[in-house]
């Protein structure tokens, strides 16, 4: 017999979000040489990362470089063709059965059934596990007290990321990979997600994280995978991506596209310490020496090229310009 969805279970604390498992020590995720083709197209190039037990891991990327067939080969739908993968020391294809009572899975969208109704849903998944956390202190602290008994599809997008949330740590799993959590959500409910998510990791649950809200990665994780056309192109902590070179970024938006050419002319016109980054045909960014001396520079240019700004904002690096360094590209949504 399964015991009651609200029980309370016996080998976690009642205030627990997590497994009560005793942590085994090794990583929660181990990558190495991962080689996954789509015909002729590689999806992700010999890739390598490790995602830390009782961490939040981020693993951001433009669309198309890799990120979403990396995850779905840890969470065992896919299977690697060249590399090893190891989720919770186990294979997550050979050893998927075992895996799964311990994982978590957020989809970005789906994972229930179109007519079912919210709370309804959430129960038949907390009925599949064997202690799962109380079914009413999720529907209460995500705040769906007001759409349990709609059904599925006529949850605006927030409301259904908010299921999904749910769904997935709802049997405290050791695990737990949550893809877009708060997309489409308001400020408020936004922010108790963060909050979930940090008690979630606080009592030993591990969190690998993707979204396209740099803000979201920088104030959640504790560290920061960048990955592009299939590969690793950069890891740490958000303080060391954003501060670890003492630099600042300029971002100078204009008022009409810039001449042709301008990035590479304003590139040799600042000099081998200062790299420029097109983000469109109205806007560049600009990384260098955290001194007045680069906007000035900047500002010279701008009149020598008969180009007129409509702001001109000097600051600290933000995760958001580290990744639009490295990959030249903004995340879509």
């Amino acid at each position: 017999m399964q015991p009651s969805p609200d029980a309370v279970p016996g080998n976690a604390g009642s205030g627990s979000l997590g497994s009560g498992r005793t942590d085994p020590g090794g990583a929660a995720v181990e990558i190495d040489g991962l080689v996954m083709r789509y015909g002729d197209k590689v999806a992700v190039d010999e890739l390598s990362l490790r995602v830390e037990r009782g961490s939040i891991t981020s693993v951001l990327g433009p669309n198309g470089a890799g990120k979403t067939t990396t995850l779905e080969v840890c969470e065992g739908f896919r299977k690697p063709q060249a590399g090893q993968v190891r989720v919770l020391g186990l294979d997550p294809t050979r050893e998927r059965r075992a895996l799964l009572p311990r994982i978590g899975v957020m989809l970005q969208s789906g994972g229930a059934w179109s007519g079912v109704r919210a709370e309804e849903m959430l129960r038949h998944i907390a009925a599949l596990h064997a202690h799962p956390l109380p079914v009413a202190m999720l529907v209460e602290r995500l705040g769906l007290d007001d759409c349990g008994r709609t059904p599925y599809r006529r949850l605006s997008g927030g409301q259904q990321q908010r299921l999904g949330l749910a769904m997935a740590i709802v049997g405290r799993p050791e695990l737990v990979f949550v893809d877009e959590p708060t997309a489409g959500m308001d400020p408020a409910v936004r922010r108790t997600t963060w909050e979930l998510l940090e008690e979630l990791k606080a009592d030993g649950v591990t969190i690998v994280l993707t979204t396209h809200h740099m803000d979201e990665a920088e104030r959640l994780s504790d560290l920061v995978h960048v990955i592009d056309r299939g590969g690793l192109v950069a890891s740490g902590t958000p303080f060391e991506l954003t501060r670890a070179r003492d630099q600042a970024t300029i971002r100078l938006v204009v008022t009409r596209p810039f001449p042709p050419g301008s990035p590479d002319k304003l590139r040799i016109a600042l000099g081998d310490a200062t790299e420029v980054t097109e983000i469109n045909e109205q806007s560049l960014l600009i990384t260098g020496p955290a001194d007045g001396s680069t906007l000035a520079r900047v500002s010279a240019w701008c009149e020598e090229h008969d180009v007129l700004p409509e702001s001109l904002v000097l600051g600290q690096r933000t995760l958001e310009d580290v990744f639009l360094q490295l990959t030249g590209r903004e995340l879509e949504a």
